[in-house]
This record gives structure tokens, sequence and C-alpha cells, in this order.
């Protein structure tokens, strides 16, 4: 029987050790938080799941919503609509429709009609490769019109990508507006139980799973079996599956080579910043809040309550502060007091009624690796899932392009994988 040594917990290393363990192969998954899910884990909080960092699914995210049928959580999916605005000029604009898109008050008609053509042609062509050769900010400018670049586009992508926003390939772009819906999918109660379910149907079938087990180093041998080194002991393996960031893995790998890290281990990524608030009382109407007004600490305010029941999270109203930033950003030093003290007076900018007191409780979260920077040849310089060491491959979340993160693009990643393996390795 093959050993399996999966590295990582998250969607992708869930779903690859379940198929593993499907497969008849002996699978021990190991993940250094204490519980399964990655970015999309959750904490307890009223009678749900609330994540760290704000989650959802749309209707063409057909892996995740197929292995939600599968693990029997069908009953628990919804669907809402919730609304999506952004804030120019300190007014909420609602863009989640072609209706909205033409009562966009914030450029003139003319130009509002060249964005909803464009964004309609988005929509319908499917080939992102006829994209990959030209910026996001080239391609918008000629085809939206610099004023709505200017206005609405310009704003998002330097709030996502900083002093890079002119350097993201159109494909990326094209990905962001191709695959969306209007309504949202969410399991009611929080996408942890689906991560929970997944290492329990793990379990089940005979494999281990070891959260809080954090992963020092693996080596090969000279019999061609693998070493995993972790904090809770070594592992004799006979094949990995590393679902970490590939510049992680080629840390922890040495083996891997000086040629294989010079190619693949200087792919860029900022890391994800998340205050949650619990507020007494609503902020906005909105979910889905994008800041494109300068001068605001984060980048994104989605009001998540404004999506799910205010009843499932104990009659809090919850709100999530996100941003995308360099893993030495100063953000990523400071301690949530000071956080708060640099994000609360701009919600008075969102809402001129906000006071303090409105906040019962808050949390901070921080993960590195978590917003792939995709600049123009990025597609060539994606490592291949196979490495130099032979039954060690890599899958991870750059190799979702040209999506960048996802659930259902990490579980659609690990069932290609492992549906492409050849039979068990010799040993």
């Amino acid at each position: 029987m093959t050993r399996n040594g999966v590295l990582g917990g998250g969607a992708l290393g869930l779903t690859a050790a379940l198929r593993l363990a499907q497969r008849g192969e002996s699978v021990v998954l190991f993940e250094r938080e204490s519980t399964p899910g990655g970015l999309a884990s959750g904490f307890k909080l009223g009678t749900s799941y609330l994540e760290k960092f704000y989650h959802h699914l749309f209707r063409s995210d057909t892996a995740a919503l197929a292995l939600i049928e599968e693990l029997g959580l069908r009953d628990r999916l919804v669907w809402p609509r919730p609304r999506t605005s952004t804030l120019i000029g300190g007014k909420r604009y609602q863009l989640d429709s072609a209706l909205t898109v033409l009562r966009f008050g914030a450029v003139p008609l003319v130009d509002r009609l060249r964005l909803g053509a464009a964004v309609g042609y988005l929509r319908l062509e499917r080939n992102y490769h006829r994209m990959e050769h030209t910026t996001a900010d080239r391609w918008m400018r000629r085809y939206m019109g610099d004023r709505v670049y200017r206005t609405l586009w310009e704003p998002v992508l330097r709030g996502k990508f900083g002093d890079r926003y002119d350097e993201i390939t159109m494909s990326w772009m094209w990905a962001r507006i191709h695959q969306r819906s209007p309504n949202l999918g969410y399991l009611r109660g929080g996408f942890q139980q689906l991560y929970d379910r997944l290492a329990e149907y793990i379990r089940q079938l005979g494999g281990e799973t070891r959260f809080g087990s954090e992963i020092i180093g693996v080596r090969r041998d000279g019999a061609g079996t693998f070493c995993i080194e972790a904090t809770d002991g070594e592992h004799e393996v006979d094949r990995i599956v590393s679902t970490l960031p590939t510049a992680l893995t080629i840390k922890l790998t040495p083996q891997l080579g000086d040629n294989y890290s010079a190619r693949y281990g200087r792919l860029d990524s900022y890391g994800a910043h998340c205050m949650i608030l619990a507020l007494d009382r609503p902020l906005t109407d909105v979910y889905w809040l994008n800041i494109c007004d300068p001068g605001f600490p984060f980048v994104g305010l989605f009001e998540h309550t404004n999506y799910m029941p205010v009843e499932d999270y104990g009659g809090r109203h919850i709100v999530y502060l996100g941003n995308y930033l360099p893993m030495d950003d100063p953000l990523f030093g400071m301690n949530e007091q000071q956080v708060l003290e640099r994000f609360l007076p701009a919600l008075r900018r969102v809402n001129p009624d906000f006071l303090e007191s409105w906040v019962t409780d808050h949390w901070m979260f921080k993960a590195p690796f978590a917003q792939p920077i995709v600049t123009l040849g990025y597609a060539d310089r994606l490592p291949p899932h196979e490495t130099p060491l032979k039954h060690f491959l890599v899958a991870n979340m750059s190799q979702v392009y040209p999506q960048d993160r996802g659930q259902s693009y990490s579980i659609a990643l690990a069932e290609r994988l492992i549906s492409g393996l050849p039979g068990a390795p010799p040993r």
C-alpha cells in the first residue's frame, strides 16, 4: 500500500487526502493549525462558525458544490443575493447588475455604456489566453475608457496590489469578472462544517489527520522513501503532496535543488489581513463594499450579516475590514488595539453616525502567501506538479491560475491531481 504524506490542511490538501484514501492508499495529512480549512477555517460564534477571512461561493464553483453534495451538506447551502457596492467620492454606488451599471452616476452615460459593453464581453469570452499578453491597466484603459478606469478600476487594482497595480495581467481580471454570479453561495453555519466533515471522512477511510503538527523539514533517503520531520515526530512515506506555498516547500526541502529554487522560488505573493468587528447594530445595507476613495486603511468592507442572518451570530452584526499587503508591511506587526485605532475612524467615512461604542468585540487574523501577484508571464513561471524528486508533487494556490484564490478552484485542482496519478509507486 502506498504511503502518502499530504502537507497542508486547507481545501486542496484535505480534498487530495480524501481522494488518496478513497483509492485505498495510506495517507497522513499534516497541518500546523489546530483545525482544518486553511484560509477558509472559522471559529465558533453564536450558533455558527465564522470564517477568519470572508468567503462565499459562485454558481460556477461546481467542484465545491459537488463536494458539498458528496459530503451530505447540501441542505445547508443557501444562495442569497446580497448587495455589492463601491465607495466613490464618499457615495456608495451599487454595481452588481446591468441595470446598476447604467445607473452608475460617478461617470457620464457614454462611459457607463462602454463599461457595460466591456463587462458583457468579458463574461462571454471563454479564452483567457487572449488576455495573457497585456495588463489590466492597458486593456481596461483602451476598452472601458480612461475615465471609467481612473474612477473605478485603478483604485481597485491599487488597493489590492499597491505600486504593482499596473503590472497585473488582464487574464487575472478576466477571471474576476467572467466567473462571478450575483447570487452567492454559503454553508449556513459556516464553511468550517465542510472541512470538519472532510477530516472526519479521511479518518473513517483509515487516514490520519495531524492538526497542530508543523513541518520542520523533508528529506529523501537512499531507498527512495521520504522522511517528514514534524513537530510531533518523524514520519516515513512513499509519496508527498505538498499544498504549501512553493517558496515554503523549497525552504523545507533542500533536495529539490538550486535550479528548481532559482526557477520557481520567486513567485510573489501578498499576505491577507482581516480585522473582524462585532457591532450592536448595522453599519451599512451592503455586503461587499469596494473602497475606491483614497486614504482608507483597508481596501474592502464586508458586512457579513447583510448576507447571513444576524441571529446566526448571537445577534452580532459582523463586519470584515480586509487588506492584501506585502508581508513586511507595518500593519502585520501591529497589535489589535493599534489596528483598531487606525481603522475605526475611517468607518465614519462610510457611515457618519458610526460611534466606537457600537463595537462589542473584535478579532484579527493574518495569513502569508494569500494573494499571488499575477504579472505578465505568470503562467510561464508556475511550477509543474512534478518536481525533480520522483513522487514529490507540488499543488498550491498559485497553480489555480487564472484564478488566484477560492475554495472551489483548490478543490478542483486536487481532484485533477489525484485522478491523474498512476498506480502505487514502487517501494
